[in-house]
């Protein structure tokens, strides 16, 4: 199976590092969005497609952009939500990586199924600051999910630097740094 790492485009919180880290469910920028509407063209997503989408508005903004004009299926789930990196043991959650509610989903982005086989506490805490071991297990479930819902043997996950590069950790073996972020609407494919 190909996965494709999409992240997001420019959010609002990016343009006042480090204040704007503390922004309550930033949105995309104007800049955000072209990013996005460019990559739809150079991705060309079809109705086979599938996109897994982190449950932020900026991620699924992104998501609903990249298939705009496609039937294509369409689940958010917290398992590629924000995802601190590395690891710090006493990091908190940031306002800016706050996941957004099922509720807040379905009212914002009807488009888009809910991962419901999940326990509440993802869905209400993530997987931000989970300690790696635990992070690791649920990675493997996502790659579960993923084997099951894929139609070309293909799946497109639009999430955060971050979390794209300890999903690239655990499916690789290899060890990552910050250097091998994604920069914004950057995205990489790899076979697991």
């Amino acid at each position: 199976m190909e996965i494709v790492f999409i992240r997001h485009g420019q959010g609002e919180h990016t343009l006042n590092v480090p204040k704007g880290l503390h922004t309550s469910d930033p949105l995309l920028t104007e800049e955000g969005m072209n990013q996005a509407t460019v990559l739809k063209e150079k991705l060309s997503l079809t109705e086979k497609d599938v996109i897994v989408a982190s449950p932020t508005q900026r991620t699924l903004h992104t998501a609903s952009i990249l298939g705009q004009e496609v039937q294509l299926g369409k689940l958010v789930s917290p398992l590629v939500g924000p995802r601190m990196f590395p690891q710090l043991p006493e990091g908190k959650t940031l306002p800016c990586d706050e996941i957004l509610s099922k509720e807040e989903i379905v009212d914002r982005f009807p488009d888009f199924d809910i991962h419901e086989s999940l326990h509440d506490d993802l869905w209400k805490f993530g997987i931000n600051t989970m300690p790696t071991k635990k992070f690791k297990v649920l990675a493997e479930e996502l790659l579960e999910v993923c084997e099951k819902i894929n139609i070309n043997n293909k799946i497109h996950i639009v999430s955060h630097d971050g979390t794209i590069t300890s999903l690239r950790e655990v499916i690789t073996g290899r060890t990552l740094t910050r250097e091998d972020f994604p920069k914004e609407t950057g995205w990489l494919s790899v076979n697991c």
